[in-house]
């Protein structure tokens, strides 16, 4: 099975010169913890988490109205492709202990794949399973 075959195509992006504000708003409208960061033709530029907000933002004393979206996200984000194995997907996040991978295609933000989405596949169980754990307990895998 492939990532296209699981992923979330319907995915709300956020440009990373708007405020944090906004993302927080979204990120709660939504109903989602993380947000795809992207140029105007949906390149992947970062994510921003709603844990990215509290920490680099709130926690920090500064004004969610004047911070924008682009100095807090996390840079260097681990992505997938369509055409990637589920499999091989799986195990990359639980390799690197993520619960999400932004999906690129010709470098465009094309969907996104999430533990749940896993999660809801009767084939994937076992994988998404293992992946949930050890990016919970913190362990890594050699």
């Amino acid at each position: 099975m492939k990532v296209s075959d699981l992923m979330s195509n319907q995915v709300i992006c956020i440009h990373p010169g708007e405020p944090v504000t906004a993302a927080a708003r979204l990120l709660k409208t939504s109903n989602v913890g993380a947000l795809p960061v992207c140029d105007g033709e949906r390149r992947l530029r970062g994510i921003v988490t709603d844990r990215d907000i509290v920490l680099r933002c709130v926690a920090t004393g500064a004004d969610p109205t004047h911070v924008t979206v682009g100095e807090i996200m996390s840079r260097g984000v681990l992505t997938t492709g369509p055409l990637e194995d589920v499999e091989q997907a799986a195990q990359q996040m639980s390799r690197e202990q993520v619960r999400r991978l932004p999906v690129l295609s010709s470098g465009r933000l094309v969907g996104f794949l999430s533990l749940c989405d896993l999660a809801r596949d009767g084939n994937c169980d076992m994988e998404a399973a293992s992946a949930l754990s050890d990016i919970s307990s913190g362990s890594r895998r050699s």
